[in-house]
């Protein structure tokens, strides 16, 4: 068997490819229904950027998820480092748009540092300790801004510009966003720190006895996940240019949604970012396109929620069945 068949056959094996196709087929049913959803500018550009904020915290998520962990707080992450954007251009007049950005990114990651602490030396589950931050951060940012919010008018334009702009009809937002996928793809397959990921996600027992940096692993997952919730926080304010205390709010579990309907498996150490994103680009896709195909609001939500559940049984039976297999290789 040849490398190229071997590579079509793996292709065609993967979950990432499921997910996909049902990505395809949800566009062409929106666009048989009305053409407009993809053959027009205005939808073809949509189709594109709408997902991209989203995808950015799916791929954080989905590297807190291999390690058998989960962030609940990148929604209110989102929110606070969307209003800083703003009291940044509001408070310090001419201010480089690029030191905006490194400044959303670092605080971010503190605050994905902050979960990572806690997770990696209270040994308290990510689930209870990122909840409670959830609250807490989205506490701080109402406190912090009142009955205030950012207007577009306190931005500048060229900031704004990159909600809108695209490059040869891509938006400028889905190439950062892709950007950071190709990263991220790179760091947990060639990289080693990347790949003990996996494994301290598969076994985290096995992964200390083995000698791995399990905490130091863990507490740069959090950080990344902070670090690209901070970066999509930056994006919010540029794509919508409005920012109060709400912004944000419901964006952790859509991105939970997107990771592990992507096959990321909840039970950690197997799935890829490149499944997150496409997962991020259906869950979206699919809130546009029902409508269009007359699928009532309340169904919206339903036909999301079996996708959840049905990744999370999907992942446990093939989780089951390696391990059945295993057992039959050792017992041969």
């Amino acid at each position: 068997m040849n490398s190229f068949t071997k590579g079509l056959r793996a292709f065609v094996t993967a979950r990432e490819t499921g997910i996909l196709l049902a990505l395809v087929i949800v566009i062409a049913a929106a666009t048989i229904k009305n053409p407009t959803f993809l053959f027009s500018s205005d939808g073809f550009r949509d189709l594109l950027l709408t997902p991209s904020i989203l995808l950015l915290l799916a791929v954080g998520q989905a590297i807190v998820i291999i390690t058998r962990n989960v962030d609940l707080s990148v929604g209110s992450v989102l929110g606070l480092t969307a209003y800083l954007t703003g009291r940044l251009f509001i408070d310090v007049p001419g201010i480089p748009i690029i030191v905006v950005f490194l400044v959303g990114i670092v605080f971010g990651g503190l605050l994905g540092l902050i979960n990572g602490a806690l997770v990696a030396f209270a040994k308290v589950p990510a689930l209870v300790i990122t909840l409670g931050t959830l609250y807490a951060y989205r506490g701080i940012n109402v406190v912090w801004t009142g009955s205030d919010r950012i207007n577009s008018s306190d931005m500048p334009k060229a900031f704004l510009a990159l909600g809108t702009q695209s490059i040869l009809f891509i938006p400028v937002l889905t190439i950062i966003a892709v950007v950071v996928l190709i990263v991220a793809a790179w760091y947990l397959r060639n990289r080693r720190a990347g790949r003990e990921l996996y494994a301290i996600g598969s076994d985290p027992d096995a992964a200390n006895l083995y000698g791995l940096k399990v905490t130091q692993r863990l507490l740069v997952a959090f950080v990344l996940s902070g670090a690209l919730a901070g970066l999509a926080g930056v994006l919010y304010a540029a794509r919508y240019g409005t920012v109060n205390s709400q912004a944000g709010t419901g964006f952790e579990l859509q991105a939970v949604g997107a990771a592990v309907i992507g096959g990321v498996a909840i039970f950690g150490g197997s799935g890829s970012v490149w499944g997150a994103a496409i997962g991020a680009y259906l869950l979206l896709t699919i809130n546009r396109a029902l409508p269009i195909l007359g699928v009532q609001d309340f169904w919206q939500r339903f036909v999301v929620g079996i996708l959840i559940i049905g990744a999370i049984v999907l992942d446990r039976v093939l989780a089951l069945r390696q391990a059945k297999r295993l057992t039959v290789a050792r017992n041969i």
